[in-house]
């Protein structure tokens, strides 16, 4: 098969880089490898089968290979319009982008028909195919490793992928493959003389969030060109955050949806508490954050919630008003979401609201333009010198309380971070300034450094100036 991923560069060794699929039935341990390989919890992983639903891609390191692996949701068999088949046509999709695919069975369990429906379809594909026997930490696996043979697809890579067991087998299985391939006849690749890579700007990671059902993951498919992620009229098919490597006008974007957040007396134990757990993560580890609302029951309580829980993360938010060409009260809708924002987080005003169809793709670069602007906002600075004009302006228009009779001072000011705005007042007493005059400083700032709908972070120290100049008699030695 061509490899046009592979550069041959590599004389006596194998360093390349390629994509690996792990494949199986459900709960054979296809995660809890893909967590082993990539070094991180990525992948949900319980006890009940089918938690993995969308394919997710991680980069994985096994001793000397490097290379992109795939977990994909479990192959089933089941009807055409069902969410099962749709998990399935994930999995045959990854199984067509891979190099490698890996077919994973329970040795605990032994061969059940299912594997062996499945280990007949991998044997027609064209992409190479490994058998490993998972599960093998102790004797009672034995017995289903050696019925493994039966699958006709070699002798199995015997490990555990929960304890780390059987890695270098695998590790050997995999560059006896890849030498294989690389014995095949490949197109040669150049690079382009002369020409310098482009500089490297960081990756903007955007995480969209909402309740369930709002079109998250419809949005994803739409913006990617591609049924990257599964959807239909099912609540809840997402289950964990999937990040997918994608580019908006040149500006590279780590897009992850995640599965919809209920409210907490209603989320169940097990599985839906640790999707909801992943989500807040994603949020958390998010530089932009789209919140999706559903036009027809625009910002309720738990839209709020989230929203309250983005801008406490200190994240950047953008709204996005979704199934807008259902909408039969636009300006009403409208009317509603502005006052629910502006009475629920009164201190960030500003906030972008697009409204869209991500079914019909309507508004969608409106979405990301907003993002992107958001963002520039999110990283912005304001020099130290104008900031202490601006501070002598504003005391001087409104000067600080003086509680017992002595004035507070505000001395001196400093941007100390950016993603969020974060600024640092020397104060004489930081515990007696009011909240009401914070309030009028982080507004003052929001307006006139043009600031709007990211959070603002104003911090009191005590202390003089630490930038002024020092009374170098106090530095003489006595």
């Amino acid at each position: 098969m061509p490899l046009g991923r592979y550069r041959a560069l590599w004389p006596n060794d194998i360093d390349m880089s390629f994509t690996l699929a792990i494949l199986g039935r459900p709960n054979v341990g296809k995660s809890t490898l893909f967590n082993r390989l990539v070094g991180r919890r990525l992948a949900l992983v319980a006890p009940e089968p089918g938690v993995t639903r969308d394919r997710r891609e991680g980069q994985a390191h096994l001793y000397d290979l490097d290379f992109t692996v795939i977990d994909t949701a479990g192959l089933e068999e089941a009807a055409e319009d069902a969410l099962e088949r749709r998990m399935r046509a994930q999995s045959e999709r990854a199984l067509a982008e891979a190099d490698v695919a890996l077919l994973l069975i329970d040795a605990r369990t032994g061969l059940t028909p299912l594997d062996r429906h499945f280990a007949n379809l991998l044997r027609r594909s064209a992409t190479p195919v490994i058998l490993v026997a998972n599960k093998c930490e102790g004797a009672a696996a034995e017995a289903g490793a050696a019925e493994a043979f039966a699958l006709g697809l070699g002798e199995p890579v015997a490990l555990s992928a929960e304890h780390g067991l059987g890695l270098a087998d695998l590790h050997e299985a995999l560059k006896d493959r890849l030498q294989e391939l690389e014995a095949e006849p490949q197109e040669e690749t150049f690079e382009a003389e002369g020409e310098e890579p482009e500089p490297d700007t960081g990756v903007l990671q955007l995480a969209i969030v909402g309740r369930p059902n709002v079109g998250k993951s419809t949005l994803v498919n739409r913006l990617l060109g591609d049924e990257r992620v599964l959807t239909g009229p099912e609540a809840g098919i997402t289950r964990d955050s999937i990040a997918i490597e994608w580019s908006y006008k040149n500006h590279p974007i780590r897009l992850i949806d995640t599965a919809g957040l209920r409210r907490r007396s209603r989320v169940g134990k097990g599985l839906e508490r640790l999707s909801t757990a992943d989500t807040i993560r994603a949020v958390k580890y998010a530089q932009v954050v789209v919140l999706m609302v559903d036009a027809g029951m625009p910002m309720e309580k738990q839209d709020l919630t989230i929203a309250a829980h983005v801008i406490e993360e200190g994240r950047a938010l953008v709204i996005a008003v979704n199934k807008w060409d259902a909408c039969a009260e636009r300006e009403a809708t409208m009317s509603v979401v502005r006052d629910r924002l502006e009475r629920s987080l009164p201190r960030v005003r500003g906030i972008p609201v697009v409204t869209l169809s991500a079914l019909r793709g309507e508004n969608t670069n409106r979405l990301l333009d907003a993002v992107l602007d958001i963002y520039e906002i999110w990283n912005r600075r304001v020099s130290t010198p104008v900031l202490n004009r601006w501070l002598a302006a504003m005391t001087q228009a409104h000067p600080p309380p003086a509680p017992g009779g002595r004035r507070i001072k505000l001395r001196y000011m400093t941007q100390a971070s950016a993603r969020p705005p974060t600024f640092a007042v020397f104060c004489s007493r930081p515990k007696d300034l009011p909240d009401s005059y914070l309030r009028y400083l982080e507004n003052g700032l929001r307006e006139d450094f043009d600031l709007p709908g990211t959070p603002i972070r104003v911090n009191l120290r005590k202390g003089d100036n630490p930038y002024a100049p020092k009374d170098r008699r106090a530095r003489k030695p006595r």
